[in-house]
């Protein structure tokens, strides 16, 4: 991966030309089983005081829009063609927040604005911290829709310095997260009630972009969104979850685009991602804390999607604690960049967990994927990812499978499975695969019910007929 300011413009060049395009006007998708419903109701934020000029406070303002569309039983809260300052957004039941075409949202910088504390997930360790940028509890028929621009303005300046890197402008002697990841992960370890698990402020863990927590019926639709202070669209212990003609700009730290986390029923579709970190990753709890929970992230669809640039265009991991199971990923497209001398993007598919995080992945399917892009390891499965506070319980992997893959640009192995002896990966089906610039061949350690159909590296047939 490459410094990210220059990828950054290498990338986002690229956006316009790459992007799969709307495929209709933004409003709200229509009603349908598990999709939101609104009423026809629209309730401007300049109606309560709000001011487009980038400068003017407009939370309270939006707050009150989104309070008068709830109390009068849903609808749509409008931003409109400008530039629109705020702090925290938080939804309720029967809200669309609809960021209209020519609006930019601009959020605070400021980590107090993001008090008082709310309950949120932290890498997979549930925590009282700053609120997301958009974050709703408990709600359910919400929406964030519109051809509008998000930004969370993080930069080298604001919330990326806390990741205590040099690569995103923190400086020895500054505040970073460190100490209170480990604290956080003491706590989860040790089963400190959630209630007395307390960051915010004076602390330093950054908050998502869009946290529905514990909703159900929620639609993230057109906008685009960039700068994230940490990841992007993180739904947590949610259902009936919809993503698409979304655009995902950043390349901060832990900038993922798309996290379901212990989270039922998701579609993710035509959405273009440029992050500097996974694309998509399937998550369901880390470690004791994730057990504890124990609500595993199944029934996943994922489909014609664009990614430009991130590690995973579909991770699953390494927070799996609570289990992963049913996903299917299909058309998916990574485009080559002829100006970038490295992996636009690591892998199409990564498996990731470390030795003793517990929880199972069962019955990934990722179909149709065409990759002129280079990328470091298309499909790979491993158990050597860093992290965690011990415990003696390895992950159960069983049904895996790829089916139609054309990898055109580089890569160093086509697959790569690294499983433990004592926890084998079970029923990997790979058919009608081809990587046509491999620097190694196929690694599979402790792979069982292995089944590998028409597969080409480098021209040559490796399994079944070519």
């Amino acid at each position: 991966m490459s410094d990210p300011a220059r990828r950054q413009l290498l990338r986002l060049g690229a956006l316009a030309a790459a992007a799969v395009p709307l495929a209709h006007a933004t409003r709200a998708a229509a009603a349908g089983p598990g999709r939101p419903h609104f009423p026809d109701a629209w309730f401007p934020v300049t109606d309560h005081g709000a001011v487009g000029d980038g400068t003017t406070d407009c939370t309270a303002a939006i707050r009150a829009a989104v309070r008068a569309c709830h109390a009068a039983g849903g609808g749509h809260v409008l931003i409109p063609a400008g530039r629109w300052a705020t702090g925290p957004i938080h939804l309720l039941s029967g809200v669309d927040l609809h960021v209209a075409e020519g609006a930019t949202v601009l959020f605070s910088t400021d980590p107090a604005a993001y008090l008082p504390v709310v309950r949120t997930r932290w890498q997979g360790i549930e925590v009282l911290n700053y609120s997301p940028l958009i974050y709703a509890y408990g709600r359910h028929d919400i929406a964030v829709t519109g051809r509008g621009v998000l930004d969370g303005r993080g930069d080298d300046a604001h919330w990326w310095p806390w990741k205590g890197s040099g690569q995103y402008g923190w400086k020895p002697g500054m505040p970073h997260e460190r100490t209170d990841w480990a604290t956080l992960e003491e706590w989860g370890a040790r089963g400190v009630p959630v209630t007395e698990r307390v960051l915010g402020g004076g602390h330093f863990l950054r908050p998502s972009f869009i946290q529905p927590y514990a909703c159900r019926n929620v639609l993230i639709e057109g906008v685009t969104l960039r700068n994230s202070p940490f990841w992007n669209i993180h739904p947590v212990l949610s259902r009936n979850i919809t993503v698409r003609d979304v655009r995902i700009e950043c390349e901060g730290p832990n900038s993922d685009g798309c996290d379901p986390d212990s989270c039922e029923n998701v579609t993710v579709e035509r959405v273009t991602f440029a992050t500097h970190d996974d694309c998509i990753a399937i998550k369901s709890g880390r470690d004791e804390d994730g057990r504890r929970v124990g609500v595993p992230s199944r029934h996943i669809r994922i489909q014609d999607c664009v990614y430009l640039s991130g590690g995973a265009a579909v991770a699953i991991g390494s927070e799996m604690s609570g289990g992963v199971s049913d996903v299917v990923a299909r058309r998916l497209y990574l485009p080559a960049d002829p100006d970038l001398g490295e992996a636009s993007v690591a892998s199409v598919l990564n498996v990731k967990s470390t030795p003793t995080r517990g929880g199972y992945v069962r019955d990934v399917r990722v179909t149709d994927v065409d990759a002129p892009a280079w990328t470091y390891v298309p499909f790979e499965v491993t158990f050597q990812y860093a992290g965690g506070t011990g415990g003696e319980q390895p992950a159960e992997v069983s049904g895996l499978s790829a089916e139609r893959w054309s990898v055109g640009g580089r890569c160093e192995y086509p697959v790569r499975i690294r499983a433990l002896p004592d926890a084998p990966v079970s029923g990997v089906r790979l058919d009608r695969l081809t990587f046509q610039e491999a620097a190694q061949d196929m690694l599979l350690q402790s792979v069982g019910n292995l089944s590998v159909h028409r597969v080409t590296v480098n021209g040559r047939s490796v399994g079944g007929a070519a």
